[in-house]
């Protein structure tokens, strides 16, 4: 049941033209995909590309995805092994849900983070009470990790972006 379930799945996901996520397996193994977000325009994350590792198991739908990012990105409910912390994908798991559901709604997730269940709480933390830092670092990471450097992008582009932070901030991306 669960690869007729997946296909179906996929061919749908081909179908689909909206440009907000990909997904596709991996190495034809229909248990093992690999997926893109593109980082939403009305967040802080616009621009970048974020991909995602998702491991189906074999009772599918009947138990979720497993899916963690794999591009690092500052966020509340997205820690730093690329867990991410979505209802969805634990308690509130329903075999109505597809892989296309899940993907949009991680994407709604990184329009609206949930400050009040995070899995980083020092972020939650920055976003409730610093909201502007919490942009500017989310931003910053987007910069540094999601988006591809081109030939077009001049290296002061880069300088500014590293000159914004403080000294903690880029501490904190090693973390």
């Amino acid at each position: 049941m669960a690869l007729k379930r997946i296909r179906i799945e996929y061919n749908e996901i081909i179908k689909d033209t909206s440009f907000i996520y990909t997904a596709c397996p991996l190495n034809d193994n229909l248990f093992n995909w690999q997926a893109k977000i593109f980082g939403p325009e009305d967040s802080p994350y616009k621009g970048g590309i974020f991909y995602l590792d998702i491991h189906i198991p074999k009772d599918y739908p009947f138990k979720p995805p497993k899916i963690n990012f794999t591009t690092r990105i500052y966020h509340p409910n997205i820690n730093a092994n690329g867990g991410i912390c979505l209802d969805i994908l634990k308690d509130q798991w329903s075999p109505a849900l597809t892989i296309s559901k899940v993907l949009l709604s991680i994407c709604s997730l990184l329009t609206d983070p949930n400050p009040d269940d995070p899995l980083v709480p020092e972020v939650a933390l920055i976003y409730k009470r610093d909201h502007p830092q919490f942009l500017k670092k989310a931003k910053y990471w987007t910069k540094l990790y999601a988006i591809h450097v081109t030939d077009e992008m001049d290296i002061t582009d880069e300088m500014d972006i590293t000159n914004e932070m403080d000294i903690t901030d880029e501490m904190d991306i090693t973390d």
